[in-house]
């Protein structure tokens, strides 16, 4: 059983294919738990079908007054008028000068480097992973804790753990113990 008051500490992160339930139907139960934002990943949709999603979805979450984060398209975000957008590094670095529309350029992460090389481009939060086993990333062992504390402690940026997380108290307690402002959550979420 889920401990839905953990919500507010974790950005959800979306895979439609997931979902047991109709995609917009899990986006609204989501939103409803109040999570910290709801991170539209679906990185194998084409431009203008994540624009049609992205515009569904960014009304539920308006709706439920949970902050909304689109995932790469930072033009569609930017038409939309989103002012939040979340980039794998290498895109970060191709689209820097682009970005000074947004308040909230979120960062994937896998090193201290690429943390730090992050925060110099001007990304005001970091995902850092993958810190426990996932079946999203079954042939890489995860990076750990300790790798997550070095992250944290390399620059200032709220750091977000990703990567085999649970809606459960011990989890997300350890993750900000070592650190961490809260939480990614894909597939328990998706799930539910």
């Amino acid at each position: 059983m889920f401990n839905p008051s953990l919500f507010s500490h974790y950005i959800v992160v979306s895979n439609r294919h997931l979902c047991r339930r109709p995609f917009l139907d899990q986006v609204a139960f989501l939103c409803r738990q109040k999570p910290k934002a709801f991170l539209l990943r679906e990185k194998d949709l084409s431009e203008e079908a994540y624009r049609s999603l992205a515009k569904e979805v960014l009304s539920l979450c308006q709706a439920h007054q949970v902050d909304c984060i689109l995932h790469t398209h930072w033009f569609v975000a930017k038409e939309l008028g989103l002012r939040s957008i979340h980039m794998p590094l290498p895109l970060l670095r191709k689209n820097q000068t682009s970005l000074s529309f947004f308040s909230q350029v979120g960062c994937s992460v896998h090193s201290v480097e690429e943390a730090q090389e992050a925060q110099r481009l001007g990304a005001t939060y970091l995902t850092a992973g993958h810190i426990f086993a996932t079946d999203c990333k079954k042939d890489l062992p995860p990076r750990g804790l300790g790798f997550l504390e070095q992250v944290c402690q390399s620059v200032s940026l709220p750091v977000y753990a990703i990567g085999g997380l649970h809606l459960e108290d011990a989890q997300l307690t350890e993750v900000m113990r070592h650190g961490a402002k809260g939480g990614c959550i894909m597939s328990e979420a998706m799930q539910l």
